[in-house]
Parts: C-alpha cells; structure tokens; sequence
C-alpha cells in the first residue's frame, strides 16, 4: 500500500486526491494522535492555519479547520502566509499543531497539506504514519464548550517581517532588487521586509488570484527575473516559489545564482562573523562538486545527506549545525528558522552584498560552478540498479575518466519508475557524453 504521507506532507491534485474529506480527516487524526502523545496535556490545545493563495486552498482551509475544531482543539487562521512564517508563528504564539496548506512549486491544480509540531518542526514519519493509521476511526465527540473555537489573526504577517528584520546583521541601503513572488504566499510580506531592510525594491508576480501561482514565474521560471534585473539595472534579482520557502538569486547582469552558490556566499559570511557552527555546513548528494571544492579549499566542512531538505535537517539536528540546504534554493538557518525560508534568505544574502560592497558575481564566483548534466531514464527496473555488475563497470569507466576533475551520480527516483543519471565535469562536452553513454547502459542493463 502506497504511503499516503510524502517527504513534505500530503499532496496531490486538489478535489482529486486531496479532497475536502481527507483534509477534515487528517486534522481529525493529527488532533487526536498528537493529543494521545502528551503534546496537548495539562492544557487546552491550539493550532495555526495558513495557506498559500491557490483557489482550492480556500476549501481545504475550511475542512482543516472543521476537523481541528470539531477535535476539540482552537484555532487561529493565518491566511494567506508563506510556510516559514506557519512554522515561526507556531512556534512563537506557542502552539500546539501547525498546519500549511501549499503544493510549494507545483502548479495551481495541486495542493498539499503539511502538518508542524510544537516548535514549528515537521513530524516526523511515525506521527506522520499514527496519523495515517487513524483515518476514518470512530471516535467521541466533543460537544459544548469542549468544542474547539476559531478566530483569525491576520497580526501574524507583521510579526513574521518583525522577526525577519531582526536577524539582519546589517541595512541593505543603497541596493536595488527586483524581486518575483511567483504570485505566491511572500507577495506581500517579503517586499515589505526587503524595503524595511533598506532596499529599493521592483516587485513582480504580485498579484495573485488563485490560479497563477508559479505560473511562468517564480523560482522555477528565471528568464523574467533575468531580464527585469538588466531592465532596472539592479544589484540583485530574488525569486521565490509558491510557499517562499526557497530563494534562488540573480546576479547584475542576469546571470543565476542557485542554492549551492547561494549556500558558500553564506558559509563564508558566517566563518568570518564566528556563527558557523564547526566550521561545518550540511547539504545533500545532489550538491554542486564546485560547492564542495570550494568548502574544502576555505577549510569547511561538508556533511552530505539523501536529497530532501528533511534529511538536511535532520543532519543538521544531529550535528548541532546551524547552515544547510539544497541546490534548489531551500536554504536552511537554525538560528532563526526551522525549515527553509526563502525571505530569510534573501536578507542574508543581500546584507551580505551591501556589507562587503563586492557584487553578487564576485561573491558568488567563490565557487566554481561544473557543467552538470542530468538525465532522467524512464520505464526500468530502478530496484536492480544498485545489483547490476554491467551498470557499476560502466560508472567505474566514468569515474576513471573523470578523475579528481568531476562526478557521477546515479540516484533511483523515490516516486517514479526511473533513473536519473547525473554527470558533473569541468568540460561541458565530456559531461553530456558520460551522461548519455550511462544513461544507454541504464536502460539495456535495467529496461
């Protein structure tokens, strides 16, 4: 049986597989699983609810907050706020349950349901399974002033700028940015926190009406940002997606900066103001080979994880690490946050610029940024890959060739029945060919 709950909550095509029933189940569930766990004892419990502007996300609002407060639990609605705000906001007014309901960078269509504990945390998997196991289960209901009780709090969005603008180590003054808010849950709060911060700020992708989130835009969509940066002439371009829990940049003369660059231009921030805990950054296998150079030869350490900001997390977590992320641009800063968190990001970034007073190009360029190649081989065996003696002499050859100049990576999709063949090389050329002479064998030795 597929695994209702996926690395980052429940999605899927919304009033398809994520209906307003499953919703109103699944926070009936949570109420009652993190109840049973002590999370609720000794006090009546509280929950914060907050979306991202898709139009189903209205519907699914109001089943989540039914279940919630049919379980007997109070809740405040958020509204329209990105997830990093949902998990701040848990955590400082004390709640006792968080959800969010976003589908991140998907398209408008989709939708998905993410449940925090205590502390703006994600749950992990044997909540998230107890949750799962509860579905549908009969159960008491509370009646009178047992019931749960529901207002809204629409001061949340202020005290999520109030907490960004603190984590600044310094004013952006005299910076211009563009930034494009993929018509998503930032469009509001995270223009408002860079001018607040000191910058003159070109907002684009602001203006959503239910429908047009990430549609051609936001983080996932550059080549507008790109342009809109050289038309301003701006410093900077900043691009989130629907729930701004990722930030990709753009240089001045339009050229991206993604996540792994985005990570050392950080690290290094943080090694020079003694905040880089270890000396040590975390991200995953799926991180630039010019990133970890670039670590190795300042004297950081790189802690590698699977992919998924989760387990960059986790990792994190365990090592008493306060830097990770992704080469998508989930950036993660346990100082002041507790999942990714694209506004907070951009600050980081951009103070950074405005401190050192070298452009975003220059800073970036710490780290050498390899050709990557990657290709997707659809339809084989994925589970007979790491068994393959054909496929490991292949990988070996490659490595051979490669050398100490670049990498490959073959990684089984955790959702799809293929492969994805990933090549890293200074030479553009040698990786494209390595890529597709692997992805040939793949496919006999596999298909």
């Amino acid at each position: 049986m597929t695994r209702l709950f996926g690395t980052d909550g429940v999605r899927g095509m919304a009033n398809r597989e994520l209906t307003a029933e499953l919703a109103l189940d699944l926070s009936v569930a949570a109420a009652h699983v993190l109840g049973e766990v002590g999370l609720f004892e000794g006090h009546r419990p509280r929950a914060v609810v907050g979306r991202d502007p898709r139009a189903s996300g209205e519907f699914l609002e109001g089943a989540v907050v039914a279940g919630l407060a049919s379980a007997g639990v109070d809740v405040l609605r958020l509204g329209v706020l990105p997830t990093p705000a949902v998990a701040y906001l848990t955590d400082v007014l004390g709640a006792d349950l968080g959800v969010v309901l976003s589908a991140s960078h998907n398209p408008a269509p989709d939708n998905g349901i993410k449940f925090l504990a205590r502390g703006g945390v994600k749950l992990d998997d044997t909540l998230e399974d107890a949750i799962e196991g509860r579905l549908k289960e009969e159960w008491s209901r509370p009646v009178g002033p047992t019931i749960g009780r529901v207002r809204d709090y629409p001061e949340g969005g202020e005290r999520y700028i109030e907490h960004l603008l603190s984590t600044l180590p310094n004013r952006l003054d005299g910076l211009k940015v563009v930034v494009d808010e993929a018509n998503g849950a930032a469009f509001r709060v995270s223009p408002e926190a860079l001018r607040r911060a000191g910058a003159e700020v070109i907002a684009t992708h602001v203006e959503p009406d239910g429908l047009n989130i990430n549609d051609g835009c936001g983080s996932t969509h550059l080549d507008g940002l790109k342009a809109a940066v050289i038309e301003h002439g701006a410093h900077a371009g900043i691009a989130h997606d629907g729930d701004a829990d990722r930030c990709l940049a753009v240089d001045a003369d339009g050229n991206e900066v993604d996540g792994d660059q985005i990570l050392a231009v950080l690290a290094l921030a943080m090694r020079d103001t003694g905040t880089l805990l270890g000396d040590t950054v975390v991200g995953t296998v799926m991180a630039n080979f010019g990133f970890k150079q670039a670590m190795l030869r300042e004297g950081l350490t790189f802690v590698e994880t699977a992919v998924g900001d989760r387990y960059v997390l986790e990792a994190m977590r365990a090592g008493g690490f306060v830097l990770g992320g992704e080469q998508s641009g989930h950036v993660i800063l346990t100082d002041y946050a507790t999942t990714g968190d694209g506004t907070l990001t951009a600050l980081q970034l951009l103070a950074r610029v405005a401190a050192t007073g070298r452009p975003l190009a220059e800073l970036a360029a710490v780290m050498n940024k390899l050709p990557q190649v990657m290709i997707n081989v659809k339809d084989v065996d994925k589970s007979r890959a790491a068994d393959s003696a054909e496929l490991a002499q292949a990988v070996k050859e490659a490595e051979v060739e490669l050398g100490d100049t670049g990498r490959v990576l073959l990684r089984p999709s955790g959702t799809e029945p293929l492969v994805r063949v990933m090549v890293e090389a200074e030479d553009a050329e040698q990786a494209q060919r390595l890529a597709e002479h692997l992805a040939g064998v793949v496919m006999t030795a596999l298909g």
